[in-house]
């Protein structure tokens, strides 16, 4: 794609997460656009950003179950940057007016302590960087009209990135059996999804070796101290105004949120 689409879609795509509105689909008006080329789109998009003073700050992983891929007639993730502005803690309060239309999704965070460059990267190197983990909730949000996206217009769209929350008791990886791990999901005190460290990938840190043999590929490395959202343990599900959200994983702890 030409330098000047790029720029172009890039900076719609900016000023829609700036301002919480919603755009036609790129690849409506693009029909070959390339996943290349989208992720080029979502780099202009971050770039400036930065430039505004926001600070890129991990990655998340997205479309890690088999359905979402099956959905999207993809064979494997994507990824997005996770900027400083996106970052909340346990018990904080997001404004649903932030968003274009929020989902939630309850994941584990990796947070590392050394830098990971690939391509090459083992499981066991990933574990072994890793710091500490947390309990996370991922706020997605599409700023393409009604959710209608494909792979391109998701991977364009920074991975449908919107803010993240995460609890606030380290835990060591060590001794975790990642993949059996129990996640209950609760939203206004009702359960509304469980799920296992099974459901990204088989496993939590096949995605984050996934992320780190693919930005290798790109020339790019992990930081020491950048957070990885690992993908969805279970469903994806609304968020409105008003929500309480809770999440307990099993040996790795909790985290809540709520919306106004």
């Amino acid at each position: 794609m030409e330098m000047n689409k790029i720029q172009l879609y890039g900076d719609e795509l900016f000023d829609a997460q700036q301002n919480a509105r919603q755009i036609t689909p790129l690849t409506d008006r693009e029909s070959q656009l390339s996943i290349e080329s989208a992720y080029a789109i979502q780099q202009h998009t971050i770039a400036r950003r930065v430039s505004g003073g926001d600070a890129i700050i991990g990655k998340k992983i997205g479309i890690t179950a088999k359905a979402v891929m099956n959905l999207l007639g993809v064979n494997q993730p994507d990824f997005g940057q996770l900027l400083s502005s996106f970052q909340y803690g346990n018990d904080d309060v997001l404004r649903t007016s932030d968003f274009c239309q929020p989902k939630g999704e309850g994941e584990i965070a990796f947070i590392l302590k050394k830098d990971l460059k690939g391509p090459g990267i083992t499981s066991a190197e990933v574990l072994a960087a890793t710091d500490y983990l947390l309990p996370a909730f991922e706020i997605v949000d599409s700023r393409v009209s009604d959710w209608k996206i494909k792979i391109q217009d998701t991977v364009a769209d920074n991975a449908s990135a919107g803010a993240f929350v995460l609890g606030n008791t380290p835990i060591s990886p060590k001794g975790i059996d990642l993949s059996t791990c129990g996640m209950v999901l609760k939203k206004n005190g009702e359960i509304i999804g469980t799920g296992a460290g099974a459901a990204t990938m088989s496993h939590p840190v096949n995605a984050v070796t996934w992320l780190a043999n693919k930005l290798g590929e790109l020339g790019l490395p992990l930081r020491a101290g950048e957070i990885i959202l690992s993908g969805s343990l279970s469903i994806m599900f609304p968020i409105q105004s008003g929500d309480h959200l809770h999440m307990k994983i099993s040996g790795i702890g909790e985290v809540t949120c709520q919306f106004n």
